[in-house]
């Protein structure tokens, strides 16, 4: 009886002589085969426009994200969660990142960990989910015992839920309200999952997550004017922002972010003419939207800027 192997794991007959080729070789039909999984990715943009779109109301009424995997798929998830609070100011405590075996399985294999599928339910029923949550799981092969429970026991609690993977029709896409279907078939080497799989499970973390801190008013022009200015190199860059998005000059911009700890959008006010209080005030009432806060206090790029 012979088993019947996912996509990802079956051996691609133009790769089985994949070791003997000249490095040069092997190279390219590894560059080739990464481009291939990118391109996989567009069959992908009308479910992931569907999730994007459900996934904003919920996290603009107050919900968390939370990331669901384990492997390579949980480190990519881990990757693109811990990017979001320094590039968009998104909340820690709003970014939850479940991953099968614990912190430790970031860098160390856990045996047996993706297979604990009550570690699963147990580790999302202590979130104590709201309808308001946004639960994403990820799975190369969609049938990862511990990120099918999650993605399971998030939708049991009335969390959005979506799911990721690379082969279609599997547990994890039948389980999710929204499925994200991204079939890049048989691996160069197979079963090594961190290379088309995980090529194109990393756009698809990039697009959804940029896609929803846009929505969420965390991107102007452009531009991430969340962004916290924390060392010399980001400090330089808001000075920068604040510059292009007033058309003040450098020492404007310079004491607008002094007033505000370097945070972009009420210096961007600021170097426009608002009072610091205003400024604050605004934005507040705009939903921390910089485009809102600027039409509704009707700011020109006039006044400071020189």
């Amino acid at each position: 009886m012979s088993l019947l192997l996912p996509a990802t794991e079956t051996a691609d007959p133009a790769f089985l002589d994949y070791d003997t080729w000249p490095v040069a070789t092997q190279l390219t039909a590894l560059w080739q085969s990464q481009l291939a999984a990118a391109a996989v990715v567009a069959s992908a943009l009308p479910a992931l426009t569907e999730a994007v779109e459900s996934a904003l109301p919920r996290l603009m009424a107050g919900g968390r994200l939370i990331y669901a995997g384990a492997g390579s798929s949980g480190r990519l998830a881990a990757q693109d969660g811990a990017e979001l609070e320094p590039t968009y100011n998104w909340p820690p405590e709003r970014m939850c990142l479940l991953i099968a075996g614990g912190r430790e399985a970031l860098l160390n294999a856990v045996e047996n960990a993706e297979d604990n599928a009550e570690a699963g339910r147990a580790e999302v029923e202590a979130l104590a989910l709201t309808e308001n949550d946004v639960v994403v799981g990820i799975a190369a092969s969609g049938r990862t015992p511990y990120t099918v429970a999650c993605v399971k026991a998030a939708r049991n609690a009335g969390a959005l839920t979506l799911g990721i993977a690379n082969v279609p029709e599997t547990p994890l896409l039948l389980a999710a309200e929204h499925a994200v279907f991204v079939g890049t078939g048989a691996e160069p080497i197979a079963g090594s999952t961190r290379m088309k799989a995980g090529t194109a499970q990393k756009i698809v973390l990039n697009l959804f997550s940029t896609s929803l801190m846009t929505g969420l008013g965390r991107v102007y022009k452009a531009r991430m004017v969340d962004m916290r200015s924390r060392n010399a190199k980001l400090r330089e860059r808001a000075v920068r922002m604040v510059v292009n998005l007033t058309e003040c000059s450098e020492e404007n911009a310079r004491i607008a972010l002094e007033q505000t700890e370097g945070h972009v959008k009420p210096a961007v006010l600021i170097a426009l003419g608002a009072e610091k209080k205003a400024a604050h005030a605004e934005l507040l009432r705009s939903d921390d939207n910089l485009r809102m806060a600027l039409s509704r206090l009707g700011l020109a790029r006039t006044s400071l800027c020189t």
